[in-house]
């Protein structure tokens, strides 16, 4: 049975004449692609509905293969987005588009989705936000940091590996193959923020939100494999 659904668009690409692909992040069924007749006017409705950031509702429809989209409407405003909370926006979006499978029920991470957007057009800080969307999407892939080690170890310094998780170094003297090491004592305070949303100082956010961000880069990259994203050159860009 079709329904209506809050969505928001991830990516969109030209199909055949008056048709789009769309990528979707939608409420019930989680990432979607699904094809949408626009029709012939530069002024279509649907077309000017189906921008990234414009918080949507669409009823979906089944058709073989390839899902449908019947009706679209707008839900709000098109969140105002510029500059780096713009490329940050791009970013979250190439995530969900590289690394969420199709039609999977991730209510949770829609929501979190929805709050960090609206997060970064009200000019919040831009890096923890992007913390808290990396961590939501990597719990939604079913990977979860075990931070245990970090408090059970006298070590100052942790690499971490994918299967094995955080384990200690002693003597970070040599850096071979250009293996990051993190900071013992910035790890720990990771774990308070994330399990016990404890607040960090002034003095201490900057040093340790290097160490989250070069800590989830890690762990992303190893989930893109070969293939950057388009996303992180626009930083570099401008």
């Amino acid at each position: 049975m079709n329904h209506s659904q809050k969505a928001f668009v991830l990516h969109s690409r030209p199909y055949r004449e008056n048709q789009q692909f769309v990528d979707l992040l939608t409420e019930f069924e989680g990432k979607v692609s699904a094809l949408v007749f626009v029709g012939q006017s530069k002024r279509s409705i649907k077309k000017g509905l189906l921008q990234p950031f414009l918080p949507i509702e669409v009823m979906l429809k089944d058709s073989g293969k390839i899902k449908t989209i019947n009706q679209v409407d707008s839900r709000g405003k098109s969140l105002s987005l510029v500059k780096h909370s713009l490329y940050s926006a791009f970013y979250v979006n190439e995530l969900l588009i590289r690394l969420l499978s199709e039609q999977i029920t991730c209510q949770a991470l829609f929501n979190q989705y929805h709050l960090t957007i609206t997060a970064l057009a009200q000019g919040q800080p831009i890096a923890p936000e992007l913390r808290n969307f990396e961590l939501a999407l990597l719990t939604e892939l079913g990977l979860s940091f075990d931070f245990s080690p970090v408090f059970e170890h006298s070590a100052a310094y942790f690499i971490y590996q994918a299967e094995e998780g955080f384990l200690p170094v002693y003597d970070a003297s040599g850096q071979l193959n250009k293996v990051v090491y993190f900071n013992g004592k910035h790890l720990k305070t990771i774990a308070q923020q994330v399990f016990y949303g404890t607040k960090l100082t002034v003095t201490e956010m900057a040093e340790i939100e290097l160490t989250y961000k070069l800590l989830m880069r890690q762990v992303i990259n190893q989930l893109l494999g070969d293939q950057p994203l388009n996303s992180r050159r626009l930083f570099v860009q401008r």
